[in-house]
């Protein structure tokens, strides 16, 4: 009799969202929490405020400063994969996709997990596939399906206005929208008001507003576009920034390098890799005035982003929520050297102002590299400057359990569905819908959330487009645009600044064999 009567009140726990879980993998007593997922989109390592920027994110930093951030969580380099990864907690190329944005197969979402676990599950943004996140678990869904669209008008012409820029390549017209089960193709809002990021967040707002009294967590996750390209923003926003970048490239990354230093961010096994922006003092006044404008409204687009997470975490704080709430903060890839882009293949937008709702501007090259300090390379790449983002956690109610401030601990977006099933004791089937499931990938986070000296015993593995990269341990082989392997140890060089790829043939094999195996088995080669 008392096993039954425990029973039923685990049950009557369960369906009231108030479960206090003692998690499988660790001994922590915890109160199951809502979650919430921000992800920035095309977005540099250093370019938050506590990760050394000059752009202002209040909101983003104070996670920071009264959470953990991470030096080391990996994304894949490349939007549609590294989100796959977030949502399924396996690589890409298990769940159909590795090679273009195609629909999820073999595999179960946080939100279909965490639905059937009592959570309410909440999406707004980007997700980048041929799924509307509404049919993969999210009660709600308020987004751009698709990769990129105008933040002021992802339709046609509204009268009294430009053409809204689009991207001039075949398959990016028109770009898709979900709301619910409902699919528009083109979505041309009528508010005049519109961008997506605003928007987003105001859908957002409004879910939590409509379930603030049910009975059960919820879990949100707000994919945000910015900074994605275009360069959209608005004028109050680009007014704070314009002129802060005629100083140049080579005075704004150093200044953000010694930020990250003096801030304890970094120590010295991430020396500051070589620079590969152009020199500024060779260009003209009009080049330099173009640059300018390119990183403020860059800027702009952070800055309203962290605008928006503020309200909605005064939302969660609105509610009596706040306290158990886990936030969690990243970027799908690193900053995007994209160069003139889309401005050579529509030459009449270049006719408005970088920024505004008839001209699509991308982001150069040199910028990419102040972006992404201190490591090397860009989205795409499988080097550091490709794949490391930004990762924050802050979880009030655990603050004082979660007592380290910064951690250098080697992750990867696979890891966050372990996470999230040790936190919250869902479960996580070897089937879905009649569906195998692949094992998820990665590890748990909590033991070292809560400050445990842990060593990663589960290789991690890349491979996207012409990139490719294994590390286990401090070790890291790595090959870009399908060049040579390089080694790179990163206990002491986390900015792969010295190749030791002649002085370790027997790590460069093992790791390489490594490689071999994992690739061919995710792709199912005989």
């Amino acid at each position: 009799m008392k096993s039954l009567f425990k029973f039923y009140v685990f049950v009557a726990f369960t369906l009231l969202g108030l479960i206090t879980c003692i998690t499988e993998e660790n001994n922590y007593q915890i109160d199951r929490p809502n979650i919430v997922i921000f992800l920035a989109d095309d977005m540099g390592f250093s370019d938050l405020g506590c990760y050394g920027s000059e752009i202002n994110t209040p909101n983003i930093d104070k996670l920071a400063t009264e959470g953990i951030r991470f030096t080391q969580m990996h994304n894949t380099a490349k939007c549609f994969p590294t989100r796959a990864c977030l949502l399924t907690g396996l690589y890409a190329q298990q769940c159909n996709m590795d090679i273009t944005n195609d629909s999820l197969k073999n595999c179960i979402t946080l939100g279909e997990i965490l639905r059937n676990a009592g959570y309410r599950t909440l999406m707004v943004g980007k997700h980048h596939g041929l799924d509307n996140p509404y049919d993969r678990g999210f009660d709600r869904y308020f987004g751009l399906r698709d990769g990129c669209c105008n933040y002021f008008n992802p339709g046609v012409r509204r009268e009294g206005e430009p053409e809204p820029a689009h991207k001039e390549v075949a398959w990016a017209k028109p770009r898709k929208w979900c709301i619910d089960d409902s699919l528009y193709a083109p979505y041309t809002p009528v508010e005049k008001d519109f961008y997506t990021t605003d928007f987003f967040t105001k859908y957002a707002l409004g879910y939590l507003d409509t379930y603030k009294n049910e009975d059960k967590p919820f879990f949100l996750y707000a994919a945000y576009t910015a900074p994605h390209d275009p360069l959209h923003a608005w004028p109050e926003d680009i007014e704070k920034y314009l002129g802060k970048y005629m100083e140049g490239y080579e005075v704004i990354r150093n200044r953000r390098y010694k930020k990250q230093k003096e801030m304890g961010l970094l120590d010295k096994s991430f020396p500051l890799s070589e620079p590969t922006f152009e020199n500024w003092d060779e260009l003209t006044m009009e080049q330099k005035l173009t640059a300018d404008s390119l990183m403020a409204v860059y800027a702009a687009m952070i800055d309203r982003m962290d605008q928006n997470i503020g309200k909605i975490i005064d939302k969660i704080k609105e509610m009596g929520e706040y306290e158990n709430t886990l936030f969690m903060f990243m970027s799908d890839n690193g900053c995007q050297p994209e160069g003139p882009g889309n401005e050579s293949l529509n030459q009449t937008a270049r006719d408005y102002p970088i920024g505004s709702i008839g001209r699509w501007a991308s982001l150069n090259q040199s910028w990419a590299n102040v972006g992404n300090t201190p490591f090397r390379y860009y989205k795409n790449w499988s080097h550091e400057g490709g794949t490391c983002t930004p990762f924050i956690v802050y979880w009030p109610k655990m603050k004082d359990s979660m007592n380290i401030k910064i951690s250098h601990f080697s992750s990867h977006f696979i890891d966050i569905m372990p996470t999230l099933l040790d936190i919250t004791s869902a479960e996580y089937p070897v089937s879905f819908k009649e569906e195998k499931v692949f094992p998820y990938q990665g590890i748990s986070l909590l033991p070292v959330w809560m400050g445990e000296n842990v060593e990663r015993e589960k290789t991690i593995f890349w491979q996207w487009d012409r990139g490719k990269a294994v590390r286990k341990g401090n070790f890291k082989l790595v090959s870009g645009n399908n060049g040579p392997w390089e080694l790179y140890d990163m206990a002491s060089d986390k900015t792969e600044t010295i190749n030791l790829i002649a002085e370790e043939p027997t790590i460069t094999n093992e790791l390489e064999m490594l490689y071999e195996k994992w690739i061919a088995e995710v792709k199912g080669i005989e």
